[in-house]
């Protein structure tokens, strides 16, 4: 078992921990809905069962891994549905995939993988955002999509000690400069704490502010983390395209959403009114989860 030294700054120890005892296994579609829209994030549990998770940590147990440059205990590799077909399908994995297009509409692109091995040890991750309107080093022109979601698939229970995922709700809604995005947080004292059972998905959009606590645990937490986003929502400048080969080649239920990263509904000239336009559109109603 891989374990390292932890190593936390005394400055960044967060002395307390708000865990969301909300029981999200009784939602309903539309309470998920209006869940992580307003407060910014929902928990679905037992997506995978204990077989499935099993399967995919054996495919991922050998990947080259990375590591951030505040720990060496924090590890990462980008992309793992290129290296695993049983990742590759999860792209298009049913009880998520019908969840998104619930949210988003039918015409969503897969925008981003990420598969991360948090060794015991690992100081926290600070409050931040995956959402960036211009772009930035860490996570290039991805997060300047104007809509974009992270998908969390937890392959391990998180406990208050094993790098439990934190976040500050409604805080992607907020238009204060305290909400800049290329701004991080030590903590933040309303913030909650998610601990989440494996098989778990965690739901949150790029703006949100979240992180996670040190992993005080022996063992290692891992999780798969993908990005979706409406097709209509294009970054602000040209991303790398799928190698199109793997796209070729990929799962059947992931080919739907393997379009162009740069799909986009850029319309620079604009009319003030349109041919067509429509009378009805329910994904905009006020009263689209159910009140």
């Amino acid at each position: 078992m891989e374990t390292t030294t932890v190593k936390i700054d005394p400055k960044e120890e967060i002395g307390f921990m708000t865990v969301d005892e909300t029981d999200f296994a009784a939602f309903s579609l539309s309470q998920q809905i209006r869940h992580l829209e307003m407060e910014g994030y929902v928990l679905m549990p037992d997506v995978l069962d204990a077989e499935h998770i099993a399967a995919l940590k054996a495919e991922l147990k050998d990947l080259p891994m990375g590591q951030k440059d505040y720990s060496e205990a924090q590890t990462f590799h980008h992309e793992p549905q290129c290296a695993s077909r049983l990742v590759a399908e999860l792209i298009g994995y049913p009880p998520i995939a019908e969840f998104l297009k619930a949210l988003m509409g039918p015409d969503i692109v897969f925008t981003h993988g990420l598969f991360t091995r948090t060794l015991s040890g690992s100081p926290g991750i600070s409050m931040h955002t995956d959402g960036q309107p211009f772009g930035s080093s860490i996570f290039g022109f991805e997060g300047s999509s104007p809509r974009l979601l992270r998908v969390l698939y937890y392959l391990d229970d998180l406990s208050p000690e094993r790098a439990p995922f934190r976040l500050i709700p409604r805080s992607h809604l907020s238009f204060h400069a305290q909400a800049n995005p290329y701004v991080r947080y030590v903590s933040h004292p309303q913030e909650i704490t998610l601990c989440a059972k494996a098989g778990s998905v965690v739901m949150i959009p790029a703006l949100l502010f979240h992180g996670t606590h040190p992993n005080r645990d022996l063992a290692p937490r891992e999780l798969i983390q993908f990005g979706y986003r409406p097709a209509w929502a294009g970054p602000v400048q040209p991303m790398d395209e799928w190698d199109s080969e793997w796209v070729e080649n990929a799962p059947a239920v992931a080919k739907p959403f393997l379009q162009s990263r740069n799909t986009t509904g850029k319309e620079w000239k604009q009319v003030h009114k349109p041919q067509g336009m429509q009378h009805d559109a329910p994904g905009i109603n006020p009263d689209r989860w159910g009140d």
